[in-house]
């Protein structure tokens, strides 16, 4: 949508300013900001708060301009608006609420604290929703993180490293390590409201280390350590990723000590024709497109089993990540997510 110029809606016929108060509340329903669409749309944003307040009193037919009159809306533009910034821009516990993220509930008790208005938790879903928002899992970023270092990273290294693999011929890896739990668990199942459901697994806790990297291509390969990821392992990880390649590899990582232990240097040093190695920015996990092969073998495959023990664990999460690598076409839509749709 482009931006258009100042509209001043006293000149407009009944039917022109009913089909843009209409526009503008759609468009906010589709996920576009109030402010945004009042830009594009040429009004001032608190004209569209008073659309949004409109409808949310009577639905469509409220924003009729023919219409005039009719009670007061409980939420006026003005709160409204109001509520938008509350929660696109504050944090709960800003408000002296427990937690970080927002929940229906908590928007309803400030609601109550600031507007003196009683709602329900339903109505409170519709009034976010009426405002174009919705819930969703957020993206953790570590408070450590330098916004300008990643987009310098984005606008300036990430290029380069592109620019060069191209004139190299090299192929753009992304590595990553995790590791994995007995006692991990994810996903709900059905039960008589009131009796939390029990699934029973072992007590005994233990785990397994991996280490991973994927391409934009579809290729995956992965590797399981017994301890944990040292700069031997990480080496002898290399070693397998070079077998078979007939490119070279740029392979991107976390700044992670072992990737930049002396060892590993060395042997980067004696294969400086094959493999070369680059560093994401710090605390930046969800620039990696493979830290995605994690969450899906955390949520989709090892978390929903039941785990008896060490050995079944492992034939769990090797067929998973098998599974994996013949799938390439997930592999790939790893790279086309938000945070990481730089380096499809």
């Amino acid at each position: 949508m482009k931006t258009t110029p100042a509209t001043d809606a006293r000149r407009l016929s009944h039917d022109k300013l009913t089909d843009l108060r209409r526009r503008g509340v759609a468009a906010v329903q589709d996920g576009e900001s109030p402010e945004q669409v009042a830009r594009v749309l040429g009004v001032h944003r608190t004209s569209v708060y008073g659309w949004l307040a409109r409808y949310r009193d009577g639905g469509w037919p409220r924003l009729d301009a023919r219409k005039r009159g009719g009670r007061k809306p409980k939420l006026d533009g003005k709160a409204m608006a109001w509520v938008y910034k509350t929660v696109t821009t504050g944090n709960p516990q800003q408000y002296k609420f427990r937690f970080a993220l927002w929940t229906s509930h908590m928007v309803g008790v400030l609601i109550q604290r600031r507007l003196g208005i009683r709602l329900s938790r339903a109505s409170v879903c519709r009034l976010l929703n009426q405002l174009g928002l919705s819930a969703q899992r957020p993206l953790w970023r570590a408070y450590q993180q330098d916004p300008a270092t990643v987009q310098r990273w984005l606008r300036e290294e990430f290029p380069r490293i592109r620019a060069a693999a191209k004139a190299h011929k090299a192929e753009i890896w992304f590595g990553d390590e995790a590791g994995v739990r007995s006692d991990a668990h994810a996903g709900t199942t059905w039960a008589p409201r009131g009796q939390t459901p029990i699934v029973s697994t072992t007590g005994a806790r233990f785990g397994l280390n991996l280490i991973s990297a994927v391409s934009r291509r579809g290729d995956f390969r992965f590797m399981g350590v017994q301890g944990r990821v040292n700069a031997e392992v990480f080496i002898g990880f290399l070693q397998r990723l070079l077998q078979g390649q007939r490119r070279p590899i740029f392979l991107i990582v976390d700044g992670h000590p072992t990737h930049k232990a002396v060892k590993v240097r060395r042997f980067l040093e004696s294969v400086v024709d094959q493999l070369r190695l680059f560093f994401l920015p710090p605390y930046s996990p969800e620039l990696n497109p493979d830290e995605h092969v994690w969450n899906d073998l955390k949520n989709n495959g090892i978390a929903r089993k039941v785990i008896t023990g060490p050995e079944q664990m492992k034939r769990e999460v090797v067929g998973h990540l098998r599974a994996l690598q013949k799938s390439p076409n997930l592999i790939r839509a790893f790279f086309h997510a938000p945070s990481t749709a730089y380096a499809a």
